[in-house]
């Protein structure tokens, strides 16, 4: 009996211990989930299309208000109206919309100002389409310096956020506006006329082909008439400078006529005149108010003369292998054939690759005479025969018996 009851008591004994043992791990799990909240939790989730307004005020008294137009842009209302740079308003609102904290520093403050959070540096202030409010606080920077405080008004929590995506907010009126000097659709540029190392030239567009039409007619070469309306597209006004509006426009008042261009698309005609005063470009625009100095790329960009323009090539017929080339030498003939992937000469069959480079000398042959005088022209291109002879008859362009 004495053993029977020993083993009953060790039994109820381990019971016991396994229920001590569940209860304090439960409990020490229950507390460190409630001591450990989510530990990064969002602190604004919004859809970037239900906003309708922002405003970004700073200590400093510097502030910018945007607002969607009626066609669904965004435009600057404040501290002046101007257009605004949509992609930058776009990319600030994506870190906006959806602002990860790096971690919950007090889930119920009852001190804000050791956070700075009482006269935040940083205001956000952000209206949805149905007129409600949200107002983001940014405070001081936290001592690793790598982040900085933030909270929601009338919230009790306080995050920590990343340095990164508080630059992203402190934006000022100069960062988030449209700074292009011509607002054309290069999608439906029509024609371009360009007034630079005085001669005047005008280029048209007809689908994908450019062409010169002034001073004469001209076949123009399309990678020079693209970078022109490339250099034309991304002109923008540099604003990274101490420069204030009247400066800039004394420096361009005083400055020496550089180039000018009018582009025209389906809109209209737009124009820009660009001035240079020592080393530095200024331009003035029909298309948005003012006088700027602009990037020093975009003055050399424009100083195109005709002969940089026009095609030079004595033959243009793109990247496709002509499929016949006669070659007449006096009294002799050579013809050229291709069929599929072959090319045949008098009836044998030719060496590939050597064909390939025989048409790309033709393919770089240029007509010398937008740059030469006639008779050096022609001696030039003489020249350019005689080699092409060469090459035709030569070792190096054989048949594959």
């Amino acid at each position: 009996m004495k053993i029977r009851d020993l083993l009953v008591a060790a039994m109820v004994l381990s019971v016991l211990i396994g229920a001590l043992y569940w209860s304090n791990h439960h409990q020490s799990a229950k507390s460190s989930a409630d001591s450990n909240p989510e530990s990064s939790p969002k602190i604004l989730t919004l859809q970037a299309a239900d906003i309708a307004a922002l405003s970004i005020r700073k200590k400093s008294g510097d502030s910018v208000a945007l607002a969607r137009n009626e066609a669904g842009q965004w435009q600057i209302t404040a501290p002046q109206a101007l257009a605004a740079d949509q992609d930058a308003v776009s990319s600030m609102l994506s870190t906006l919309t959806s602002l990860n904290s790096d971690r919950l520093v007090e889930d119920k403050a009852s001190n804000f100002d050791q956070y700075g959070l009482t006269q935040p540096s940083v205001e956000v202030e952000i209206t949805k389409k149905d007129g409600k409010t949200q107002k983001l606080l940014v405070g001081d920077d936290t001592p690793t310096g790598n982040g900085a405080y933030a909270t929601l008004a009338g919230d009790s929590r306080v995050f920590t956020m990343a340095s990164y995506n508080k630059n992203v907010l402190v934006k000022s009126s100069n960062d988030l506006r449209d700074k292009r000097l011509l607002t054309f659709d290069s999608d439906k540029v029509s024609g371009i006329e360009l007034t630079a190392k005085k001669q005047t030239i005008a280029l048209a567009r007809s689908k994908d082909e450019w062409q010169i039409v002034r001073p004469k007619p001209f076949r123009a070469d399309r990678s020079q008439a693209e970078e022109l309306l490339r250099t034309l597209h991304d002109a923008r006004m540099d604003l990274s400078g101490s420069e204030d509006d009247k400066k800039a426009s004394a420096a361009f008042g005083s400055g020496t006529p550089f180039a000018a261009a009018r582009v025209t698309d389906i809109t209209g005609t737009q124009e820009l005149q660009v001035r240079k005063n020592k080393d530095d470009y200024y331009a003035k625009s029909s298309a948005v108010p003012g006088v700027y100095k602009i990037s020093s790329a975009t003055g050399p960009g424009l100083n195109k003369s005709l002969d940089d323009l026009r095609n030079k090539k004595l033959f243009d017929f793109g990247f496709a292998e002509p499929d016949k080339i006669e070659l007449h030498d006096g009294s002799k003939s050579y013809l050229l054939t291709r069929s599929g992937s072959d090319s045949w000469s008098n009836g044998a069959k030719m060496d590939p690759v050597t064909v390939s480079a025989f048409v790309e000398k033709i393919r770089d042959l240029e007509k010398l005479s937008a740059v030469l005088p006639s008779s050096e022209c022609r001696v030039a291109l003489a020249e350019k025969a005689s080699t092409l002879r060469q090459f035709l008859c030569g070792r190096e362009f054989i048949a594959i018996e």
